[in-house]
């Protein structure tokens, strides 16, 4: 029986502080997802011009490279749950300036102040870990224009369900459709999209290094003891090999959604 957790916010920003000089390096799919729906926005907003920018999540700062590498941006609020990541994104702003940045830090879900009338907000791989998406849509919606984008990426049912198999645990992924009907209630969907893929590697070890290197593993404190290790070693290799070593897979999903007009 699949446990599904509680997400200890606190565990989460613990793994994902260690892990961010490692993870731009590492988070290859996280890169892609980042690119692809800067792609989304822009199709969006031919212009690629926005007055006022929210970003959910920003981490080491991939999105933030890709859209101010494709869009005009004159103000640029980021926020992340964790606050060690605001120098990383000043490396950013060295090569792309903005008029305005501000960082905003802690857990969005209980941000007293927020920046209103934005144009748009994005957010690339993180809604997986938040408590209560339909609260956060409804906050968006608050802080975004009318006709203001949200556009954001995230993690579906499939993600990295090798290794759920085997630890019997797991995040609380929603498919496409039931993230369509959250945020429905308070965007016009315009367009979303989802992807399976699986990333090999040349064994169990080497996925077990690269979850550590991008922070993804904030799931439980629980210990890796030796017997545990094997098994989880021996499993993986049993179920999940492939002819170049083992695999592992991400299910990204992508949606770029429009504020209704009044």
């Amino acid at each position: 029986m699949l446990q599904k957790i509680i997400i200890d916010k606190e565990l989460v920003r613990e793994r994902f502080c260690r892990t961010l000089g490692s993870y731009g390096s590492n988070a290859a799919v996280q890169k892609t997802m980042a690119a692809n729906l800067t792609e989304m926005i822009c199709l969006e907003e031919p212009g690629c011009a926005f007055d006022r920018v929210l970003e959910v999540g920003s981490g080491s700062g991939l999105l933030m490279a890709e859209l101010l590498g494709r869009c005009f941006v004159k103000s640029y609020f980021a926020n992340d749950l964790v606050e060690e990541s605001h120098p990383f994104l000043l490396k950013v702003l060295d090569r792309i300036a903005v008029d305005d940045f501000h960082f905003i830090a802690g857990d969005i879900e209980c941000c007293d102040v927020l920046p209103s009338e934005l144009d748009l907000v994005a957010s690339n791989a993180t809604l997986q870990w938040l408590d209560d998406l339909d609260d956060f849509f409804r906050t968006m919606s608050d802080h975004l224009k009318p006709g203001g984008i949200l556009a954001f990426s995230t993690f579906s049912t499939s993600n990295m369900q090798e290794i759920t198999s085997i630890e019997d645990v797991g995040l609380n992924y929603h498919t496409l459709g039931e993230l369509e009907i959250l945020a429905g209630r308070y965007f016009d969907i315009t367009a979303s999209r989802e992807k399976e893929e699986r990333i090999e590697f040349s064994s169990p070890e080497a996925v077990l290094h690269h979850i550590r290197q991008t922070g993804v593993n904030g799931l439980q404190r629980r210990s890796w003891t030796k017997s545990r290790y094997r098994h989880f070693v021996d499993e993986y290799r049993r179920f999940f090999s492939c002819s170049n070593g083992v695999y592992l897979t991400y299910h990204p999903v992508y949606c770029c959604l429009k504020k209704k007009r009044l």
